[in-house]
């Protein structure tokens, strides 16, 4: 039987007063987290493109992969990704979070 992988999959609705540079600020913040904590099997990201129109304003989702609970459990408590969080105030309207083990 395969291993499985835990996605950690966030979602972020951003503030109307929030400026284009803002939101790449915080890409660009996300984004430098797989170089800076360990665990981190997989990182991707994307902008919402759904013709739906179900997205409830979240319009960003950022998916990051671990082999082991253990190892989300440490990206959540390093120091990095606790700085990248306080960034996020000043812009963030809200966020949605969800892990699942992927089958």
């Amino acid at each position: 039987m395969p291993t499985q992988l835990l996605r950690h999959v966030v979602l972020f609705s951003f503030k109307d007063d929030a400026s284009y540079d803002d939101v790449d600020a915080i890409v660009t913040g996300f984004t430098a987290l797989p170089a800076s904590i360990p665990g981190i099997a997989g990182y991707e990201w994307g902008t919402n493109v759904s013709p739906e129109r179900l997205n409830d304003g979240f319009t960003h989702c950022f998916t990051l992969t671990f082999a082991a609970a253990e190892d989300r459990d440490a990206y959540l408590a390093h120091p990095a990704h606790r700085r990248f969080v306080e960034t996020l105030k000043p812009a963030l309207a809200k966020s949605l979070v969800l892990d699942y083990w992927a089958r």
